[in-house]
């Protein structure tokens, strides 16, 4: 199989200029493969950094050192070297990524964050909104949202709303933190069905999910961060 991200060496530490310019470790010498149809589970205990590994690879934050080759097209850019331009390009087309907070321009409807990315890449809109609008179905939320900004909506509500945008378009890598964190048991089946359906299609997935029930249902592996937090 073909590996989609590789990541070698990978450290990070933070510097705390505002206590005296203090070094905090992270984690050093990560490293690991994923390839297309898997679905890596990052695990350890709070603060061992699952988030901050998940930021490095779409490329938020810069890693101390290491690597991070993400399979674009037919080569392999290194994200921790990257310009910015190259950084947003291969987040158009290659990465998507679902963090635990849903952040939109103020006053754009659901629909119209949802069927985003398929504007980007020049599917027509009436098939955009017809796909948006499928997958809004299917996660449950009520159609008269749809044409509202999601600002004032539950936190279930919004995070529905950042899984539709991810898999109303699946890229070929997808970056999942905690995607089922505030949504109820219904919910939680229909997106750990989106990611089981996206890994067999061929997407690499790499996730942080803290419930035990949807691990054992999307993990092919799993990676324990723990033996990576040590002095960097």
């Amino acid at each position: 199989m073909t590996a989609m991200i590789k990541v070698h060496a990978l450290q990070k530490h933070f510097i705390m200029h505002n206590q005296g310019g203090i070094r905090l470790p992270v984690f050093s010498d990560v490293a690991f493969d994923v390839s297309a149809g898997e679905a890596l589970i990052l695990h350890g205990e709070s603060g061992v950094g699952k988030t901050s590994l998940l930021r490095i690879l779409y490329g938020n934050y810069k890693p101390s050192s290491g690597h991070v080759l993400v399979r674009h097209g037919e080569d392999y850019i290194d994200l921790a070297t990257a310009t910015p331009r190259a950084i947003l390009t291969v987040r158009r087309k290659t990465i998507r990524y679902v963090s635990q907070f849903l952040r939109v321009i103020p006053r754009v409807t659901t629909l119209d964050i949802v069927k985003d990315p398929l504007l980007a890449r020049g599917i027509d809109d009436t098939m955009a909104t017809e796909k948006a609008k499928d997958l809004l179905s299917r996660l449950n939320l009520a159609e008269r949202l749809w044409h509202l900004a999601p600002a004032t909506f539950s936190g279930g509500e919004q995070q529905r709303v950042n899984i539709a945008r991810c898999f109303v378009d699946p890229a070929s890598i997808l970056l999942l933190d905690e995607p089922t964190a505030s949504l109820d048991a219904k919910n939680r089946d229909v997106v750990v069905d989106l990611i089981n359906e996206a890994r067999e299609s061929g997407a690499a997935i790499i996730g942080i999910f803290h419930d035990e029930y949807v691990r054992d249902r999307v993990a092919t592996r799993r990676l324990d961060l723990t033996q990576f937090k040590k002095a960097a």
